[in-house]
Formats: structure tokens, C-alpha cells, sequence
């Protein structure tokens, strides 16, 4: 009998231990935030429920949204995990793309790249590094003059006799003021103040739909950033232009390949705002050969076979093969939501993987856009992370 009841508490300890794991990494993985088109409850993992109508505030019958409602997570519809922010919304449509496209950015500001030092008669100083400015700053006025370009700030430091300047930078969202005193170079004449700046920038990528409600274009998943300070480029404005695939540089273990195109002068929008889950505008392309999905909320992305849509040849979009194999909820890894590898072998044989230009690719899985691919894994270039769809979707309905 001894035996049986230490046993028994064997068992209920582990059950219980397993129970506390299971709570635990709910806890971690599990969203805060949930969006969903019907009254049907949801599932993660198929132990992890939500009953959406609990203290719901949200006419499910005439699809309107009253407010946020709050409904417990549980662990197998008994076991509370956590509390999530429910939100119903509206079924979404988009035309999914797939096509490679030109990027031409211009900055709202002028960014600094870099300082250098100054060779003076007594020896190196760095003037903006001393007057406190940093790599990564924005400048956005030099003497209460408005800076729109590095032509212009070239201008005004080249037209100085050694006076001081007053300069506004953003950093990290928030504008600072610095006294820049430039130094006299003998080897070259004149004063310098020792900073490089950037003012555009170009690239390619794919795009990943059109959203019909607002006439906006998504692409990329991911921010574009400065080459030199890896901070996400403001934009003043830009745009996106047609663009074929000429060459393709294959993913290698270890390294990355790439796509290699020309633009044309065929616009295909307007460019407006850079930000965590990707670049956004206004399109000005006709839709007809589009294909129109359905926009799936993050719960009912599977892991399991999914198909890409991206070009690599003068074919134009085409669907390709993949699997997600890890899913991630957490609400701060906005371009890491998803692991996808690569199984198709015709696109394994023409590229090695995902490669630099596919980033925006769409991601359809069971009818439904689910995602869009956004960097490759260097190390095993057959795999890569993917952002949810519904992320960039909510972006796209701010693009006025």
C-alpha cells in the first residue's frame, strides 16, 4: 500500500511539474494582444484555448467592434495561462504580389554616418565628436535652417570662417541641440568639422500585397536601415518602381546571396513610411493579374506546408514550396515570427535558398496570406524568419 501512495505522489508531482512547465512557457509565448474574425474560440497548439465571447464586448452578428474584451488563456479550457486583449475585426482581403521591386529612398533629415578627425597644427581633433554628436543622429537643421540633403549640409560647413554652428539632431525620437565649433586644416585650407552624412539610399525587395481599402502598397516585413549605423532610415519620401531580375548570386552556407536587378521607369508607387514590420505607400499599378487572399490572424498560422510567392526570373511571381517550422508569438520580435525552410527543389536549385531581394515574399498557407519572409538564416540558408501577416496588414490600414 506504501508503494501505491509513493507512487502515486510520484505521479501527481510530475503531472504537476508538467503542468507548471506548460503554464510557464504559455506565460512567455503566448500573445497579449489577439485579433480574430468570428465568435469560434481559439487554439495554440491545441492545449492552449481562448473562449472569445467571455466578457465580450463585440457584436460577432453585424461584425462591429465595440471595444477590446479581456478573456483568460487557459491551459487545456481549464487552467488559467494568462490574460489577452481580444479584439474583433472584419475580414481582410488583400492582392498579393510577389513581384521584385526598385526601392529609391530620401531621407526626412540628413543622417550621420560617421566622424573623422581633423589634422590641425596642433595635432588630430574630431569637431563633432567633441561638440557631442554621434553616428546614427539626424541632423535637421543647421542655424535654424531646415536640412534636406547632404548637398546642402556640404554647403553650409564649406561656408564657414570658423564660426560656430548651431545643430539640431534627432536621436532615439527626441531632438537635442549641440555647438559645433569647426577646426582650421592647414593641409587644406579651410575649416572642417570632421562628419559624414547620408541622404537616400536604393535597393530592391518584393512586394508583399495591395491592400484595396486604403490603395496601399506593403513590402520587405522588415525596416530598411543605414548601411553604416544599422538605424531605420526616416523617410521624407521615396519610391517604388518596376524592376528584373538579371542575375542571381546563390546562398551558400555562411553567406548570403542576393538577386541582382535593374529598374525601370515604370513607377509602381509612392513610398511614405519605414518601420519594424516593413515599407508602405501608395500604389499606382493596375491589379488585375493580382490574386486576391484572404489576410490570416496569427493564431491560425500552422506549422507545416505553406507555399511562397517571389520572383527570381523573368517568369515573374511564381509558388514555391516551404515549411514553417517554428512559430513564435512573442509580440516584440515583429520580423521573427515565423521559421520557413525552403523544400522546393526548383527554387533550391536557382538560388540556394532565400536570398537579399526576396524579403517581402508572401506566404500562403491554406488559402489564406499567413506571412512574408524577411531575412535568411546565414548559417543554413534554406531557412529564414517571416513576419505575420496581420502585423503588416494593421501597418498598411494607417497609410493615409
Amino acid at each position: 500500500m506504501k508503494k501505491f501512495i509513493r507512487a502515486a505522489d510520484a505521479c501527481i508531482a510530475v503531472m504537476l511539474i508538467f503542468i507548471y512547465v506548460l503554464v510557464g512557457v504559455g506565460d512567455y509565448s503566448l500573445p497579449d494582444r489577439i485579433s480574430t474574425y468570428s465568435s469560434k474560440d481559439i487554439s495554440y497548439n491545441s492545449i492552449y484555448k481562448v473562449d472569445v465571447t467571455e466578457n465580450s464586448q463585440v457584436d460577432f452578428q453585424n461584425n462591429a467592434r465595440v471595444s477590446p474584451s479581456e478573456s483568460e488563456i487557459k491551459l487545456l479550457g481549464i487552467i488559467p495561462v494568462k490574460s489577452a486583449q481580444v479584439t474583433h475585426e472584419s475580414e481582410q482581403r488583400v492582392y498579393v504580389s510577389g513581384e521584385c521591386f526598385g526601392i529609391k529612398l530620401y531621407t526626412d533629415g540628413v543622417i550621420v554616418v560617421g566622424t573623422k578627425d581633423v589634422v590641425t597644427d596642433e595635432g588630430k581633433c574630431n569637431p563633432a565628436k567633441e561638440a557631442g554628436i554621434e553616428k546614427g543622429d539626424i541632423i535637421i537643421s543647421i542655424n535654424n535652417v531646415k536640412m534636406t540633403s547632404s548637398s546642402q549640409v556640404e554647403e553650409t560647413f564649406n561656408d564657414n570662417n570658423g564660426k560656430d554652428y548651431e545643430i539640431t539632431v534627432k536621436r532615439n525620437g527626441n531632438y537635442k541641440k549641440f555647438t559645433l565649433t569647426p577646426v582650421y586644416s592647414k593641409s587644406e585650407g579651410r575649416y572642417k568639422v570632421g562628419i559624414w552624412v547620408r541622404d537616400s539610399t536604393a535597393g530592391i525587395g518584393t512586394i508583399t500585397f495591395y491592400n484595396p481599402e486604403n490603395s496601399s502598397l506593403a513590402a520587405l516585413g522588415h525596416p530598411i536601415t543605414d548601411v553604416d549605423t544599422n538605424e531605420i532610415m526616416p523617410i521624407l519620401n521615396g519610391e517604388a518602381v518596376k524592376a528584373n531580375v538579371t542575375k542571381i548570386y546563390k546562398s551558400t552556407d555562411g553567406e548570403a546571396g542576393s538577386l541582382s536587378c535593374d529598374f525601370t521607369n515604370e513607377a509602381i508607387g509612392s513610398l511614405s513610411v519605414n518601420s519594424n514590420c516593413g515599407i508602405y505607400g501608395k500604389y499606382q499599378c493596375a491589379l488585375s493579374d493580382k490574386r486576391l487572399y484572404k489576410v490570416a490572424n496569427s493564431q491560425e498560422v500552422e506549422k507545416g506546408s505553406a507555399q511562397i510567392l517571389c520572383t527570381v526570373d523573368e517568369k515573374g511571381p511564381q509558388l514555391y514550396d516551404v515549411e514553417i517550422t517554428r512559430i513564435s508569438y512573442r509580440e516584440n520580435n515583429d520580423e521573427k515570427n515565423m521559421v520557413v525552410k525552403v523544400t522546393d527543389k526548383n527554387l533550391l536549385e536557382k538560388t540556394g535558398g532565400i536570398v537579399q531581394g526576396m524579403s517581402g515574399s508572401p506566404i500562403i498557407q491554406n488559402g489564406m496570406l499567413v506571412g512574408a519572409l524577411t531575412h535568411v538564416i546565414v548559417d543554413n540558408p534554406e531557412k529564414g524568419y517571416a513576419i505575420f501577416a496581420e502585423k503588416m496588414m494593421q501597418q498598411s490600414e494607417e497609410i493615409k
